[in-house]
């Protein structure tokens, strides 16, 4: 086929690509949580491929696959953030999704700066997990479409990933919170608890409870991760920075 009639075949097959045709791969060393997510993404019409441990997703050709990664934060011997960070050492730009365990809103916030589309936290709530899912299968799509219109691109220089940044109303929630209450919202994304909370910015704990409740009014937050990812879109830096 000519080189110019094998392009045009390719930009057409990536131009027709739907999430339909993409794998959301699961990776997570726990068997029943691996289980219980490979039969909840079948049932919700999602293709669904899983793997024990990191060793043997990266080993396998799935990273060269158009779809997205589902992973486990916390994992012996190699992290999700590892796993993530490999794959964009070998250039592979697969969306990634990290599972996270309570407490791990410190590793989540440098999962999401490094270029996950989303966090989601066990234990699961399905909806907020499929639309996770669904967020970053619509991103392997246009990423595939975005390599089939650029073929030239190195892959010795893997593309940066893509900058977030938030909504005008996100960012208008955001302006209309107080020194302190943006203060208080540092340290949630920090990971910290209100008891720490209180002590680095010298008030009691109920002080810092009412601060946290005004906080997700305002940012119009149902949950701790909604928060937290609002606020990383928004570009608020964790902790005192």
């Amino acid at each position: 086929m000519p080189p110019d009639a094998k392009r045009d075949a390719t930009l057409e097959a990536a131009a027709a690509m739907t999430t339909d045709d993409l794998t959301v791969f699961i990776v997570d060393d726990d068997d029943a949580i691996r289980d219980s997510l490979q039969i909840l993404l079948e049932c919700a019409g999602f293709r669904a491929e899983s793997f024990s441990t990191p060793f043997a997703f990266l080993e396998s050709g799935a990273p060269s696959r158009s779809g997205c990664l589902l992973v486990d934060i916390r994992m012996p011997q190699m992290s999700g953030l590892d796993v993530q960070e490999r794959l964009a050492r070998d250039g592979h730009g697969i969306p990634v999704v990290v599972m996270t365990g309570h407490g791990d809103v410190p590793l989540a916030v440098r999962a999401m700066k490094a270029g996950a589309v989303d966090f989601v936290e066990k234990p699961f709530e399905e909806e907020a997990l499929l639309a996770a899912v669904r967020s970053a299968l619509a991103r392997a799509v246009d990423i595939r479409k975005a390599d089939a219109a650029l073929p030239t691109a190195s892959p010795e220089q893997p593309a940066a990933p893509p900058a977030v940044s938030a909504p005008p109303e996100v960012l208008a929630r955001l302006s209309a919170l107080t020194p302190r209450e943006l203060d208080v919202l540092r340290w949630l994304v920090a990971g910290k608890s209100n008891k720490i909370i209180a002590f680095e910015l010298s008030i009691s704990p109920r002080t810092v409870e009412i601060h946290r409740a005004r906080v997700m009014e305002k940012m119009q937050a149902d949950s701790l991760p909604t928060l937290v990812r609002m606020a990383i879109a928004a570009g608020v830096v964790p902790g005192g920075g």
